[in-house]
């Protein structure tokens, strides 16, 4: 990060701005798709079918796949029935620590064609913290030290304390220290296309090197560890994107006829009074570097201002989430843990499969949404 892009992205707080801009409509955007004023609503519940599909098509030896099923039951989600159709053998698990459901298919060596379809069904809805009242129930104690907690890729000492510390200066409140670590995070980090699928999350080497560039779950990985040094519980969501935006920002849209590459990693913070609050920066530099031709360094522009305020405190229900867990082992794996699971993993007799690759390990992720 250099000092001039720093400069030049100072103002960040923009929120009586945002309140206040007009719709807006860009020529560069199809009329179907116009961008308005970002502000997702509390609101009823949507109904989504989601089905992925998995072929290997070189099998070696017994090959084995894992397919994250959705097991977040809150406020802004059900997790309702999964089934699955496989010419192997398979069964839902579970995570032994987090708890993060999924399903476990595995291939004899004589099987020619693998496969497996998984369907699910998710209620899900938009979340938007209601500021000017405090009406949440307290967290089980238990729970807040947990989502405090190092894991492998998020360390909670060094430096990541040290640049919350600095980051939270001056700050007394749970929100204070929220509000300074999102506007951090959106100042100093930037969104990198370069970067394979939605990133590994490793916060300490990024703020090591100085390359805060990243994809969501880097991204919303920094503000979770930042939160958690300073006590902060907080935790990053993993799910995937399902549908077109309902405000016209194609970034933050989903293809229902394709979705491969729209997994997407939110996050949350603990407030008191307040419960889980939704947060997404990584969305925000989302916009800001992909969503107009032109890279935005700064979060007054009228098309990141709204988002910029929106995503401190809610998101659009157009995604589902799997779940929140880290250091994930998957059940009779011959590999390592993995930082998160969001994406369809598989292994053969020559090791892991590249889940970045889709169409290499052949899967595809679809939704239909289900009307009343």
């Amino acid at each position: 990060m250099t000092t001039a892009r720093r400069s030049f992205m100072k103002n960040t707080a923009a929120a009586a701005l945002a309140a206040a801009l007009p719709s807006l409509n860009f020529a560069q955007v199809p009329a179907a798709a116009a961008r308005s004023s970002f502000a997702p609503q509390s609101g009823g519940w949507r109904t989504f079918e989601v089905t992925t599909r998995v072929d290997i098509p070189k099998p070696e030896g017994v090959s084995r796949v894992w397919l994250p099923v959705p097991s977040v039951n809150s406020d802004y989600q059900q997790s309702l029935e999964s089934s699955f159709s496989s010419n192997g053998t398979g069964k839902f698990m579970q995570d032994g620590q987090e708890g993060a459901k999924m399903l476990y298919v595995e291939f004899a060596a004589g099987e020619a064609h693998p496969f497996i379809e998984l369907s699910s069904r998710v209620q899900t809805k938009n979340r938007s913290v209601d500021w000017s009242h405090k009406t949440a129930s307290a967290e089980d104690a238990d729970t807040l030290r947990y989502y405090t907690r190092p894991t492998r890729l998020i360390p909670t000492d060094g430096i990541v304390r040290k640049t919350a510390l600095a980051a939270t200066q001056g700050a007394r409140t749970d929100v204070e220290k929220a509000r300074k670590i999102y506007d951090w995070v959106v100042t100093n980090t930037y969104r990198e296309p370069k970067v394979r699928g939605c990133g590994e999350g490793d916060i300490k080497t990024m703020l090591e090197t100085g390359n805060l560039g990243g994809k969501c779950a880097d991204l919303n990985a920094v503000f979770v560890g930042l939160c958690r040094s300073v006590g902060l519980p907080a935790r990053d969501v993993y799910g995937v994107r399902l549908a077109p935006s309902a405000f016209g920002y194609k970034e933050l849209s989903g293809n229902p006829a394709s979705l491969k590459g729209a997994q997407h990693c939110r996050s949350e913070v603990y407030l008191k009074g307040y419960g889980w609050v939704a947060m997404d920066p990584a969305d925000v530099a989302k916009v800001m570097r992909q969503e107009t031709a032109d890279w935005i360094k700064n979060t007054t522009h009228p098309v990141v201002a709204p988002v910029n305020q929106a995503l401190f405190g809610g998101w659009e229900g157009n995604w589902m989430a799997y779940n929140t867990a880290h250091d994930v082992a998957l059940p009779n794996s011959k590999g390592e843990k993995l930082g998160f699971l969001m994406y369809p993993v598989g292994e053969n007799a020559a090791g892991r499969f590249d889940s970045y690759a889709p169409d290499d390990f052949k899967y595809q992720i679809t939704a239909r949404e289900i009307k009343a």
